[in-house]
């Protein structure tokens, strides 16, 4: 919301240094052993983020949204799941075909009504950074599963700092370093403090349960993104993407019985 009014790059250059503060006090009454792995695996875990979003928004903005955004989230999705089965993980048969509903449902939801194809090809520069997003954005929770259980929150903390300094340059070369005022400012330190809870969620997931189930079952956030624009801001949805809210769910219960 708060990027339709200004620039998407103002609104993370509010939000992540929030987070960041917001991820060491955190971390701090947390506990944890800070390392050199946990320093190794935040940061290079930011980094990866950090260009996720760069090049998704460049995809979008150069590309047609229905062909960039659900690439982009099948390759969120599959990243951790290749990983994760190549490292030996092995889920019940049930899970394993929740995985496959999940992929699917992913693909659905993030499928979108408008298609400014004629206006916005998708070229091979397009074609490289929606891969690159995607890539990025799937490593992102294969990096953080490698970081020590030992270490606590302190990974997110280093992978913040390193994403902020990102930010910061990639703000400096777009000449958006102006924050955002107003409206603006109170949903980009709202979306910072939602950033920090999903955060801590995420790697408590991952350190729970097997990379290939929790990386999928993450990468299903389109679903609660599509639910919540429709219900708040009275968004009309495809049939698509209601067919992959129900394929997400069902996805949801295979994986966890399984």
């Amino acid at each position: 919301m708060a990027a339709r009014r200004v620039a998407a790059l103002r609104i993370i250059l509010v939000s992540y240094p929030v987070a960041m503060v917001l991820l060491a006090v955190a971390a701090t009454v947390v506990g944890g052993q800070v390392s050199p792995p946990a320093v190794f695996w935040g940061a290079v875990c930011g980094i990866s983020q950090a260009l996720g979003v760069w090049w998704f928004y460049a995809a979008l903005g150069a590309g047609p949204i229905s062909v960039v955004s659900p690439l982009t989230a099948i390759l969120v999705a599959g990243v951790p799941v290749t990983v994760g089965l190549a490292l030996g993980e092995r889920p019940a048969a049930l899970a394993g075909v929740g995985i496959v509903v999940a992929l699917l449902a992913v693909f659905l939801v993030s499928r979108d009504a408008s298609d400014p194809g004629s206006a916005r090809p998708f070229t091979k520069k397009v074609a490289w950074l929606t891969v690159g997003s995607g890539l990025a954005f799937g490593l992102n929770f294969v990096l953080i599963d490698q970081a020590p259980v030992e270490a606590g929150l302190w990974p997110l903390v280093f992978g913040r700092i390193s994403a902020t300094v990102l930010v910061v340059v990639f703000a400096i070369l777009t000449r958006n370093l102006m924050p955002p005022q107003g409206a603006p400012l109170k949903l980009a330190l709202l979306a910072a403090v939602l950033d920090t809870v999903a955060n801590v969620a995420m790697l408590l997931a991952l350190h729970s349960s097997l990379l290939s189930l929790a990386g999928v079952l993450i990468s299903l956030y389109p679903a609660a993104t599509v639910l919540l624009a429709i219900v708040v801001l009275r968004e009309r949805v495809t049939w698509r993407q209601v067919v992959g809210m129900v394929l997400a769910l069902a996805a949801v219960a295979m994986i966890a019985a399984g």
